[in-house]
């Protein structure tokens, strides 16, 4: 049976538009780091890297190179962790400078895919695909924990309401958010749906 992260992994990946706890299991991506705005076209470049190592493991059975206990799947949707360059933060003033944005994106991978098979399809797609930022590309094991996460609808640019709900929901449970980094999960195609139906899960670590 092919593996849908919409069915088997709801909790993760479509909470409901209301703040909740939630521990984030250990889970294994490709990474890639970068800063700037992401407004900008470069970041459009950053995003398909990521998703050519993504579906080249997806697809990787047409090739007759897939790994070893392969199971079909639904590729995982992007992810970004976001905070401030040092520039950034000690420029702040209140308002968000997007050229300042520090930036980690990641897909997920599967679990039997190995660390030797993740610097194999690197490899594979480098010759393939020739592209600079393949080199750049991480692949990483990440448990994020205890965590505060609730489904945005609408815009990146009005997820402040949703982050304000989530650090009070976070107060009222004697919780405290731990540093200024936030995780984005991206639902929504945004050059397929319209702009206040978008989708983003919102998260933050506390302790």
């Amino acid at each position: 049976m092919k593996k849908e992260w919409k069915r088997e992994d709801k909790a993760y990946y479509l909470p409901k538009n209301k703040p909740e706890l939630i521990e984030i299991p250990l889970f294994q991506y490709y990474t890639i780091r970068g800063t700037g705005n992401p407004n900008d076209p470069f970041f459009g470049e950053y995003i398909s890297t990521l998703y050519s190592l993504s579906y080249a493991i997806k697809m990787s059975p047409k090739q007759k190179c897939e790994p070893a206990n392969y199971i079909d799947y639904t590729v995982y949707p992007l992810e970004g962790v976001w905070s401030l360059t040092e520039d950034g933060i000690r420029n702040y003033n209140g308002i968000l400078d997007k050229n300042q944005l520090s930036f980690t994106l990641m897909i997920r991978q599967p679990d039997f895919v190995t660390d030797l098979y993740a610097k194999d399809t690197i490899e594979r797609i480098k010759i393939k695909k020739p592209n600079k930022l393949l080199d750049e590309v991480r692949f990483e094991r990440i448990e994020e924990g205890k965590c505060i996460q609730m489904m945005h609808i609408g815009s990146y640019d009005a997820e402040s309401a949703s982050f304000q709900a989530m650090e009070a929901f976070a107060k009222d449970m004697s919780l405290k958010r731990v540093g200024h980094i936030h995780k984005e999960i991206y639902i929504s195609d945004p050059g397929r749906v319209a702009e206040e139906k978008m989708k983003t899960v919102l998260r933050f670590r506390v302790e």
